[in-house]
């Protein structure tokens, strides 16, 4: 579905932030990004979705590809009619407005009238505390309540690939593990999901494969539950936390059971 090809990315053409990365989400699966802050991470999706240039970045060299098509120099909605939607770091919600005008936003490049109603019933029903609030405006619901906001406005525009960039940044730990049960239902429904994470715990419990960036280079790459038994991404990001018992497992199970009601 996306492949990255040798991709080099800097800002003001001096400060590099991606080098030579490579790297495949295949159609139906979750690809999980990990890496520290200034890893290169948001970069990589900033350049995936066509906000790059946005942030006075540049691509110097290499390819983006999605579905057999290069992704060469197409703007934000340009990505989106593609399939492919980013949920931003920190939500960027629409404070101002009510979930349902939320909602309708992340639907308006979608003329087909049937289709934004069965986008808006899929949000309900995962979310039902957004059908419950939503002549709430978007500034009063809790942190939690504005991610599945922001998830849920991404869902409207029906992406073939979410983009989720640190979905779990400044949230209880109760509300993280939902969002990892959010995420398997989301790619159990058919979407695949580009997951940019500094959990690691809930990247890979709930991810097929994982990429490590390290300074904007990939240093690992793999199986995600292959990785999360190496020695060197349970040191760096799992504090051998894995040896007991691995989070993919109770993910895995979980995303076989019904999604319980996330209530933020």
């Amino acid at each position: 579905m996306l492949s990255i090809d040798a991709l080099h990315v800097t800002y003001g053409g001096a400060v590099q932030a991606v080098r030579g990365v490579s790297m495949e989400v295949p159609d139906g699966k979750v690809v999980a990004v990990l890496g520290s802050n200034g890893a290169g991470k948001t970069t990589l999706l900033r350049t995936i979705s066509g906000t790059l240039r946005l942030h006075r970045g540049r691509v110097e060299s290499g390819s983006i590809r999605f579905g057999g098509t290069d992704l060469g120099s197409r703007d934000p909605a340009q990505a989106v009619r593609m399939g492919m939607v980013q949920v931003p770091e920190g939500r960027r919600i629409f404070g101002r407005l009510t979930v349902e005008e939320n909602l309708r936003a992340g639907g308006m490049g979608n003329a087909d009238k049937s289709a934004k109603a069965r986008a808006q019933d899929r949000v309900y029903e995962m979310f039902p505390v957004l059908k419950e609030r939503r002549s709430q405006r978007g500034a009063l619901l809790s942190g939690g309540e504005q991610q599945m906001l922001a998830i849920g406005r991404a869902l409207m525009a029906s992406p073939k690939l979410l983009l989720l960039d640190e979905p779990s940044l400044g949230l209880a730990p109760r509300v993280i593990g939902q969002i990892g049960e959010v995420i398997a239902e989301i790619n159990r429904q058919g979407t695949s999901v580009l997951l940019v994470e500094q959990n690691a715990t809930m990247a890979l419990g709930v991810a097929d494969l994982a990429y490590v960036l390290d300074v904007g280079e990939v240093s690992l790459s793999g199986n995600a539950r292959e990785l999360a038994q190496t020695d060197e991404v349970q040191r760096l990001y799992l504090g051998h936390a894995a040896e007991a018992d691995h989070p993919h497992d109770r993910t895995r199970a979980a995303s076989g059971k019904k999604l319980s009601r996330w209530t933020a």
